[in-house]
């Protein structure tokens, strides 16, 4: 397995097929460090779970907000991940600070979205228990709404494969300009709109079914607040 090390090394696992850019790197960590971080997952404190209408989280680092985040100190096995991935150069010379634990059971998604300016425009995730499908689509806006189709099927461009252990990064344009989500379903067919089929171990054709999946979603993000009077009523 070819290792990267820098922003640089990270060039080789570009996706060429995707927008600039999306870069996969498949076994990027071990089972075996796949199946702790699954169990420190899952040893973390109920409370630490939120429950949403398709998956439930965990929000590790802080809240980001509009005005800072209050950092929280991440929990070490968690910050030997953010700086194994810091450590690609992806978030320009910064160390992530923050990690979205995603849970995706069988059968749930999560809609076309985009993450937003609280965050440095780079998006990294590790896939742990179950594949995904991510997909990618173009945006409505008041500006192109007469250019762009209106239905999600016409407006989708691209999927990619993410495989267990494997790592996604998201940067430039497909990170500013695109939507991306997971469709609600127990299956994925792979196809022709599959982009990264080369470099994963499935083939066009396949139909794999879908387990628990969770997502470590690392990012960096630039505001934050050294104390939390900003965020609420003085103390």
């Amino acid at each position: 397995m070819q290792t990267c090390h820098s922003v640089h090394d990270l060039e080789s696992f570009a996706i060429d097929k995707a927008p600039r850019a999306a870069y996969y790197i498949p076994e990027y960590i071990s089972e075996a460090e796949e199946e702790c971080l699954l169990r420190q997952i899952y040893n973390a404190p109920k409370p630490k779970w939120t429950q949403l209408s398709g998956r439930k989280l965990q929000n590790w680092g802080g809240l980001p907000h509009a005005r800072g985040m209050v950092q929280e100190k991440l929990p070490h096995w968690l910050q030997s991940y953010t700086e194994k991935v810091s450590s690609l150069g992806v978030f320009g010379g910064h160390c992530a600070n923050h990690v979205l634990v995603n849970e995706y059971k069988a059968g749930q998604g999560i809609m076309p979205h985009e993450d937003g300016p609280l965050y440095y425009p780079t998006v990294t995730t590790i896939n742990l228990g179950s594949h995904a499908i991510l997909d990618f689509y173009l945006p409505i806006s008041q500006e192109n709404q007469n250019q762009v189709p209106s239905t999600e099927d016409e407006r989708h461009i691209l999927s990619l494969l993410l495989e267990p252990r494997s790592l996604l990064v998201i940067r430039e344009a497909l990170y500013t300009s695109y939507l991306h989500g997971i469709s609600p379903q127990n299956d994925d067919t792979l196809n022709s709109t599959v982009v990264n089929l080369d470099c994963c171990s499935a083939n066009a054709g396949d139909t794999l079914e879908r387990d628990t999946r969770v997502s470590l979603t690392i990012r960096y993000v630039p505001k934050v607040l050294k104390t939390p009077l900003l965020l609420g009523r003085r103390r």
